[in-house]
């Protein structure tokens, strides 16, 4: 009789990969799983506790697989250290019944339900009538969706009237007819075959009748009922949330007080370049202003697709070898023109664990035809090459070595975005920012996401402003005083920086991820380099890093600096 040994913590993080597939198939789809891509989730409360009773599961399973012999390898702790951080925070976050109030302009189940589509295979026939039949299934999704919001509506757990607001705008948005009288769903089956068309038009309508349903309700009865509730979370909510996307519980005191450190350091660095682009101007943003009319730009929309393109392509081949050691199939990225009526910032999405479906990135035009360079370049470093597209797509080549949950689902966003950060000033460090331009433009992107530290911790937990800051000493944040700073702080136009406000108000904690994940994965590389002294490979280090799968805040130095 053949004796089964008990589950190692890799295993146990792998079956929760395959449990929750078959509990959230969009999940599945951005992994390339086809058996996912005619169903969507359950988003009523009761799926919701389907996914949170199948984490405690988990963890129970997980205590017994940590008492095993072979638990203590570093491959194997990792992953437990990894899963049981994030299980636990999914786990605050739902009993603190934050899903009956998921509203905002991005991340939430009705932008997941859209976005989909764009990554749901199109090839064939076959592929076409499962996208028919995900499209029959996004009535009853958004239904769910909506049960867990009036839920939230009983209990007075309201979400912001801002946030709310702009959903609401975008639901407008994705149900608009074009001049052909399609709305978004419309179009996007407008491109199967003609075998299915009746089908898929049926379907796309169907789609498009839930999408502005749930567009009246938010209008006309969940908009009124949280009329004069506030648009922030307050401390309490706050920590729960930064925990949840940095995988530390962060001193945020300490963590403001870093924001305006580097607020400091970033102003004076951006005078020095913005000397050199326009002697004599008052701010930095005065210099970007002239760069937006008389600087570098690419005109047109398909063809800044394919300068982007060329840009993670030229990086590549000088990265690859020299600072990076590539496999073939992660030096495959595609650029992006992002689906209109989404969030202002650009994004990337992943490959498929087969990589059949390769990294992209995505660019969101808000109805611009013409694109300063300065704006692009680090933000395209940060997007594609070397930052998101080369973490994420090194943990999908090195899925096997590692788990299948810490290659893809386990991800902590701190640890992501701390990377791409890491990478701007990596290419910074390397001498790719060749002109005043493109390093005004990057210092202007950093000295953003030391905007986000400040403003995301001030308004949700109702900071003073400091009395050495220029803008408004000594009061305390409100949204609107917020907007002004990161509007006065920033090249960006103002939907731009309504948009980025609005993205706070939805997902608090999220931004701050940016700085303080490039800082853990500076002072990583620093303690890797004091311990090797001349002997440090940088190059062995990157690879080194970007192989070891995600983890939080808290274990990302201490593992970065063993390496």
């Amino acid at each position: 009789m053949s004796v089964t040994n008990p589950p190692l913590p890799r295993e146990v993080a792998d079956a929760y990969v395959d449990d929750l597939i078959a509990l959230d198939p969009i999940t599945g789809t951005y992994l390339g799983v086809k058996d996912s891509s005619s169903r969507l989730p359950d988003y009523s409360p009761t799926g919701q506790e389907a996914i949170a009773e199948l984490a405690r599961r988990t963890l129970a399973r997980l205590d017994e697989a940590e008492r095993q012999p072979g638990a203590d390898q570093d491959i194997e702790r990792r992953c437990g250290r990894l899963l049981r951080e994030r299980l636990t925070a999914e786990l605050a976050v739902h009993e603190a019944d934050e899903s009956l109030r998921a509203v905002g302009n991005m991340h939430w189940p009705a932008h997941s339900v859209r976005e989909v589509f764009t990554v749901t295979p199109t090839e064939t026939d076959e592929d076409w009538a499962a996208i028919a039949e995900r499209m029959r299934a996004v009535p009853a999704a958004l239904d769910g969706y909506r049960e867990s919001l009036g839920i939230g509506l009983e209990r007075k757990l309201y979400a912001g009237p801002r946030p709310t607001a702009t959903f609401v705008e975008q639901l407008t948005e994705w149900t608009a007819p074009d001049e052909e009288g399609r709305a978004w769903f419309e179009q996007f089956a407008a491109a199967g075959p003609a075998s299915l068309r009746a089908e898929l038009d049926a379907a796309a309508q169907a789609a498009t009748g839930a999408f502005a349903a749930l567009r009246d309700w938010m209008r006309d009865v969940y908009a009124p009922t949280i009329e004069g509730a506030p648009n922030t979370v307050g401390r309490e909510r706050y920590a729960r949330w930064s925990r949840y996307f940095n995988g530390t519980d962060l001193d945020l005191d300490e963590a403001y007080a870093y924001g305006w450190a580097e607020y400091h350091r970033l102003l004076a660095e951006m005078k020095t370049e913005a000397e050199k682009i326009l002697p004599g101007a008052a701010t930095p943003w005065v210099a970007l202003a002239h760069l937006d009319e008389h600087g570098r730009h690419i005109d047109g929309v398909d063809e800044v697709r394919v300068w982007l393109q060329g840009l993670m392509d030229e990086a590549i081949e000088a990265l690859d070898g020299t600072h990076f050691d590539l496999a073939a199939r992660v030096r495959q990225v595609e650029s992006r023109i992002a689906p209109p009526g989404g969030a202002a910032a650009p994004y990337y999405t992943p490959p498929s664990e087969d990589f059949s479906r390769p990294g992209r990135t995505w660019l969101p035009t808000m109805g611009q035809t013409r694109f300063p360079v300065y704006d692009l370049v680090s933000t395209w470093y940060h997007e594609g090459v070397p930052g998101h597209h080369l973490q994420l797509a090194q943990w999908a080549h090195v899925a096997d070595d590692l788990s299948r949950y810490q290659a893809s689902i386990g991800g902590v966003s701190a640890n992501c975005e701390g990377w791409a950060l890491y990478a701007e000033r990596l290419m910074d460090e390397l001498g790719f920012l060749t002109d005043a331009e493109q390093r005004l433009g990057y210092l202007d992107a950093q000295m953003m996401r030391a905007a986000r530290v400040i403003v995301d911790i001030g308004m949700h937990l109702e900071l003073e402003i400091p009395a050495d800051s220029p803008f408004h000493p000594g009061e305390r944040w409100t949204p609107k005083l917020a907007q002004e700073f990161f509007g006065a702080h920033s090249s960006r136009p103002a939907d731009f920086v309504e948009s980025e406000l609005t993205r706070y108000l939805s997902i608090p904690g999220q931004a701050i991820g940016y700085k303080l994940g490039e800082r853990a994965w500076l002072l990583g590389r620093e303690k890797a380099r004091e311990r090797h002294g001349d002997a440090f490979d940088a190059k062995a280090w990157h690879m080194a890093a970007l192989s070891q799968g995600s983890l939080g805040l808290d274990d990302l130095v201490d593992e970065l600096s063993k390496l």
